[in-house]
Parts: C-alpha cells; sequence; structure tokens
C-alpha cells in the first residue's frame, strides 16, 4: 500500500493511502480532510496550502512560476508552503509527511 502522512490542524497524525498519478490534494480530500482547492487543482487559489515536511522537500520538483504566484497570498508562509494540488504522488514519495494549514 502506498501512503502518505498528514497532520491535522489538532496535530493528529493519519496515514493515508495513496494513488499514484493523483494530487496530493486528492488524497487528502478523498480520506474526508478539509484541504481547500476551490480551484480544483488548477494553481488558481491558495486554499489547498499545506506544509511539506522539511525533509521531503528536495524530493519535490521545485515550484513554478504560477504557484509562488499564488503562496505569495498565503499570510502564513514558511519554508515548507507549497499548494498540494500541484504536488503529484510517485512512489518516490512514499511517507510523504503534510501538515494542513488553516488558511481562512
Amino acid at each position: 500500500m502506498s501512503s502518505i502522512k498528514v497532520i491535522d490542524a489538532n496535530g493528529a497524525s493519519h496515514i493515508l493511502e495513496a494513488v499514484e498519478g493523483w494530487r496530493v490534494m486528492e488524497i487528502i480530500r478523498e480520506h474526508g480532510f478539509e484541504v481547500g482547492g476551490l480551484c480544483g487543482g488548477a494553481c488558481a487559489c491558495a486554499t489547498c496550502h499545506v506544509e511539506v515536511d522539511g525533509q521531503w522537500l528536495e524530493k519535490l520538483h521545485p515550484a513554478n512560476d504560477d504557484e509562488e504566484a499564488m503562496l505569495d497570498q498565503v499570510p502564513m508562509l514558511t519554508d515548507g508552503s507549497r499548494l498540494s494540488c500541484q504536488i503529484i504522488y510517485t512512489p518516490e514519495l512514499e511517507g510523504l509527511t503534510v501538515k494542513l494549514v488553516a488558511n481562512g
């Protein structure tokens, strides 16, 4: 089973089954967690903002210009800030850890 680890707003950890080729946003949403994604994954909002655990940052493809522009709108930007709609799950991301962020 492929999986990612999601830390919710209360700090609880959850192991979620992941599907290769799915956006991390879709994986999180499929398991019933609120992750935003008002634009449906088109990188046109920043509501699916998550914090990626530091050990995973170098394993992800860099944010493109569109994602960077959307992240500039995030009030509490961190070094691990990414849009979960822009992270596509691959086997190399087995165990990826992200923290849900309150974006309201």
